[in-house]
């Protein structure tokens, strides 16, 4: 009961203060949209927008790992996906990306309209259309110097353990020549398990930045390849 209550207010609380950020996110939007070419000093506001729904939780507390791997550089960026709340978590770095991010979040008030603002990057699963758009979408942003991040996993795992990597994420690394940046996050999946809005208990979130991965030690694999590897290093941080 305690957590049917707390997890109704901290949904309450989400929907009236995101109504008030997005006004503030379109105001920043009005004034830096004509010279911030890449959104930055935008998607800085919305970090602290969601790491605000991180911060007021108790329940949570969140470790950050590695930050000194990320370099001055535009990056493919991809992390395992145990949890809504790994969105969250992700912002809490405080680094520089446009997020790629199934279709339906974007017409979530308010937050999926700031999702628009941000020009995150939209598809639809199973639609090959939908999924060349999202290539050329990510590729102008990648032109403009923005990191893309991604969950190669696809959708949320069910119990936990990594699912195979679908290779779109490995694609545009190696058409674009990107190094490929992955991250560990861990202590989500209990929080609030797939299908469920009631969140669970005291939990510790961890984020392990890994050493960025060159082009050069996979322009010769496959895409396919490329993310077994990149997958095998995440399933041992994973722990």
């Amino acid at each position: 009961m305690i957590n049917r209550i707390l997890s109704i207010s901290y949904l309450a609380f989400m929907g009236i203060s995101s109504v008030v950020l997005f006004v503030i996110a379109v105001a920043i939007w009005l004034l830096t949209v004509l010279f911030d070419k890449r959104l930055y000093i935008l998607h800085f506001f919305t970090s602290a927008w969601a790491s605000l729904y991180i911060w007021i939780m108790p329940a949570w507390s969140i470790s950050i790992q590695g930050k000194e791997n990320i370099r001055k550089k535009t990056y493919i960026v991809v992390s395992n996906h145990q949890s809504l709340l790994d969105i969250l978590v992700a912002f809490r770095i405080f680094f520089h990306f446009k997020w790629v991010s199934k279709s339906e979040i974007f017409n979530i008030p308010f937050i999926g309209w700031n999702m628009r603002l941000n020009r995150y990057i939209r598809l639809v699963r199973g639609d090959k259309s939908s999924s060349r758009l999202m290539f050329d979408a990510c590729n102008k942003e990648i032109a403009r110097g923005s990191s893309i991040y991604l969950f190669p996993e696809g959708s949320r795992s069910d119990t936990g353990r990594l699912k195979p990597f679908k290779p779109g994420a490995f694609l545009l690394a190696k058409e674009n020549m990107l190094p490929i940046l992955p991250i560990v996050i861990t202590g989500t999946k209990n929080i609030l398990p797939k299908y469920k809005l009631v969140f669970q208990g005291i939990h510790k979130i961890k984020v392990k930045i890994l050493n960025e991965i060159s082009y050069d030690t996979f322009k010769d694999l496959t895409a396919e390849k490329t993310g077994e590897m990149v997958r095998e290093n995440i399933l041992k941080n994973i722990g």
